[in-house]
């Protein structure tokens, strides 16, 4: 029997590439081998080769909506890394390319059209980013997160997947995430802070200024993104950390709320385990206003609550922490009653059947 071979690429943030690793074992089951594209230098190449996965870096530029004399540079590296790209597949050979988005994931589809491989493309956002924008017409089928946004896809090829979340967030235990944190109260409430791989200064910020009086209620694990570790003995009840793999799912699993940004990723795994959060989204003119949209959405469905960035002061963020626990049960009923469907088994369902065509 000839071997099945699949291409994942994705990058630039973490929620580029974590739907990806969620897909592994399953495809490890259903006999794939497995290779990676990404850039040289991204959050991509650490999280893929601690998989054991082969990963080849390509070069790539950043795709820009604005004005800027680097769009003539990076354009030059987009048609190199296009060859960069073409040249790693033909000595894969795969069969499939299933893309999660991001700037580098561009050339990538390019070549594999070019070398007529077959691609998926998967969008998590209620509307499309610019890069799957630019790879739609090559793919011949399109996973979406959200039935929102099956509008935006092209007629016939947009499929209702959910996205990808790893099973081992369901597997985390309390004790252990305790002990990662250095916390020795079991019973004080715990709020779990992150602003993604890359971390959210305004929200760094406002904590670190709100911190005082969060501590006479909670205490606190602090996921501030890579370089943004406060300096100085930190107080008791207070933990930080640039970005956590492993010790995730204990973490969650300690956590009785959770502050997070609003991409799709973090906003599907809070979902499927339940944890009551409150979304402060990336603003629109930092972002596209993906996010804007992900949390209005969460929030209309009685999952989410929302504060956003333009509203946030420590006052502000301490009142909606502290109404956001004690309504913490509202909150996981509406989780819980959601329609839920395993988005890695739909996944996979639509890998197979085009691996079949």
């Amino acid at each position: 029997m000839d071997v099945k071979r699949i291409v994942l690429t994705g990058g630039g943030t973490a929620g580029h590439v974590i739907p990806n690793l969620a897909l592994l074992p399953s495809l490890k089951d259903a006999g794939f081998e497995i290779f990676y594209i990404g850039s040289h230098k991204g959050i991509e190449r650490e999280l893929v080769e601690a998989q054991d996965i082969p990963y080849f870096g390509i070069s790539s530029g950043k795709l820009r909506r604005y004005i800027n004399m680097r769009n003539i540079t990076d354009l030059f590296r987009i048609v190199k890394g296009v060859a960069d790209s073409a040249g790693i597949l033909r000595k894969i050979k795969p069969d499939i390319i299933f893309s999660k988005g991001g700037f580098v994931t561009v050339p990538v589809i390019v070549a594999a059209r070019m070398l007529g491989t077959k691609i998926i493309l998967h969008e998590s956002d209620i509307t499309p980013g610019l890069a799957n924008k630019l790879s739609m017409p090559f793919a011949t089928k399109i996973c979406c997160s959200f039935p929102e946004t099956l509008k935006h896809l092209p007629a016939g090829r947009g499929i209702l997947t959910g996205t990808p979340i790893r099973h081992s967030l369901l597997k985390g235990d309390k004790t252990a995430g305790l002990k990662f944190a250095g916390f020795t109260d079991s019973h004080k409430p715990t709020l779990l802070i992150t602003g993604g791989s890359q971390g959210a200064a305004p929200i760094n910020a406002c904590v670190r200024e709100a911190l005082p009086q969060l501590l006479e209620k909670f205490q606190v694990i602090h996921l501030c993104g890579k370089g943004n570790l406060a300096n100085g003995a930190q107080p008791p009840g207070y933990a930080q950390f640039e970005y956590v793999t492993d010790a995730l799912p204990d973490i969650l699993a300690v956590a009785d709320i959770v502050i997070s940004r609003a991409g799709a990723t973090t906003l599907f795994e809070l979902l499927t385990i339940n944890k009551p959060h409150l979304l402060i989204p990336l603003p629109k003119g930092v972002s596209r206003g993906d996010q804007i949209l992900n949390a209005r959405s969460a929030e209309r469905q009685g999952f989410s609550m929302v504060l956003f960035e333009n509203e946030m002061t420590p006052t502000r963020l301490l009142n909606d922490v502290i109404t956001l626990l004690n309504t913490r049960e509202k909150f996981i009923q509406a989780m819980a009653s959601r329609e839920s469907a395993d988005s890695v088994a739909r996944v996979m369902e639509v890998i197979e059947s085009n691996f079949c065509m």
